[in-house]
């Protein structure tokens, strides 16, 4: 069931190698737009919005309407159920970034020299000045580089983050395609009882983020420290407004908690009138 997690720099041709992988091994390729609309939907905006802010292209009043930590938690779950889901390219949205700790996650990274990159944007969208189709590169890598920081507090572009590293300038798509298939099959990549359940408990973290959420306030402050076979292990502090057996109760709700231990400590607050 592969999984292949696909960051690419804009006139690489990377779309086209993940086009050629995924007809070759007969997986889904996501589009923008499947993961755009469901976030945005989940948060009741438009899907432009959301588009805007991932690509880094928000209005003022985006920057100042979007919740940024709630559409952090709601890319890293569409990402993570489609992954559980299997057979999919993921391209782009951190991907590789947030998927790259599960084994038999395929993360790779399409990339070129600046010259390369500006002759095909030129070609695919009929540019004719070379300065307007560097500028358009320059503001698309800025703008993934602020995201994926922000996300991930990681760089897209360092290598050590990918299995693999493919540059279009030097291999041809069908080689980059034949590379890619190839390292499906390796062993390594290969999916297990125990990968599988690392990729659902990293889902499952992120759920009860989600919850927890909109529970914390201020003195109120619980955290999932880690999720180990579907048993949530939550730490911080709890008052008398949410007990921890409430909360404790509220995260067992969650999809595919299976059990919910709890160090908490509680804080008597009492209400002062000036």
């Amino acid at each position: 069931m592969a999984v292949i997690a696909m960051t690419r720099e804009m006139g690489t041709m990377g779309k086209d190698v993940a086009i050629g992988v995924a007809k070759r091994l007969g997986l889904e390729v996501i589009h923008h737009e499947l993961v755009e609309g469901d976030v945005a939907k989940r948060m009741d905006i438009e899907p432009s919005k959301v588009h805007h802010f991932l690509e880094g292209q928000p209005s003022l009043m985006e920057r100042w309407k979007i919740d940024k930590k709630k559409l952090s938690r709601y890319t890293a779950e569409e990402i993570l159920e489609l992954a559980e889901r299997g057979r999919v390219v993921i391209r782009g949205w951190g991907a590789a970034n947030l998927l790259r700790s599960i084994p038999h996650v395929l993360c790779v990274r399409v990339c070129a020299p600046m010259s390369f990159r500006v002759k095909n944007l030129k070609q695919r969208l009929g540019i004719y000045n070379e300065q307007t189709a560097w500028k358009e590169i320059e503001q698309n890598d800025a703008a993934h580089t602020r995201t994926i920081r922000y996300f991930f507090d990681a760089d897209w572009k360092d290598p050590v983050n990918y299995d693999i590293v493919l540059n279009t300038k030097r291999l041809p798509v069908e080689q980059c395609i034949d590379q890619i298939c190839r390292l499906t099959k390796c062993p390594e990549f290969a999916e297990s009882n125990a990968s599988q359940t690392m990729l659902s408990d990293k889902l499952i973290e992120f759920r009860v983020q989600d919850v927890l959420s909109q529970l914390n306030s201020g003195r109120l402050y619980v955290r999932p420290t880690k999720v180990v076979s579907g048993k949530v292990y939550l730490s911080g502090t709890t008052t008398g407004i949410h007990s921890e057996e409430h909360i404790k109760k509220i995260v067992s709700g969650v999809s595919g908690v299976k059990a919910v231990e709890a160090e908490l400590a509680t804080i008597n607050v009492q209400s002062t009138r000036y």
